[in-house]
């Protein structure tokens, strides 16, 4: 089992920047692949952006191209989302899931709380 925390979010005015971030509980972080989805009210749940489990490939949302940064860091089981220049487009409740294979195309299992993002304009 994997136990999924997210933190970070909050109230920003567009523009500005957010850094999110994802705990993960159990011995096998380094194996999964991991990525970040969102969801806004009213609307479905999308990807925003994902990375392998070593960290050497990731991918993203054409939404967020060039804005938004997925990272992680393995021996302490955690994995980032750095959010900049972000736009009223971008409020939403943003997940963080795990899955395998440990690449892209992880189906994922494991999914945490979310946090709230919330971009004033």
């Amino acid at each position: 089992q994997v136990q999924l925390v997210e933190s970070g979010g909050g109230l920003v005015q567009a523009g500005g920047s957010l850094r999110l971030s994802c705990a993960a509980s159990g011995r096998t972080f380094s194996t999964l692949g991991m990525g970040w989805f969102r969801q806004a009210p009213g609307k479905e749940r999308e990807f925003v952006a994902a990375i392998d489990w070593g960290g050497g490939i990731t991918g993203y949302a054409d939404s967020v191209k060039g804005r938004f940064t997925i990272s992680r860091d393995n021996p302490k089981n955690t994995v980032y989302l750095q959010m900049n220049s972000l736009k009223p487009e971008d409020t939403a409740v943003y997940y963080c899931a795990a899955g395998r294979p440990g690449g892209l195309s992880a189906i994922y299992d494991y999914w945490g709380q979310g946090t709230q993002v919330t971009v004033s304009s």
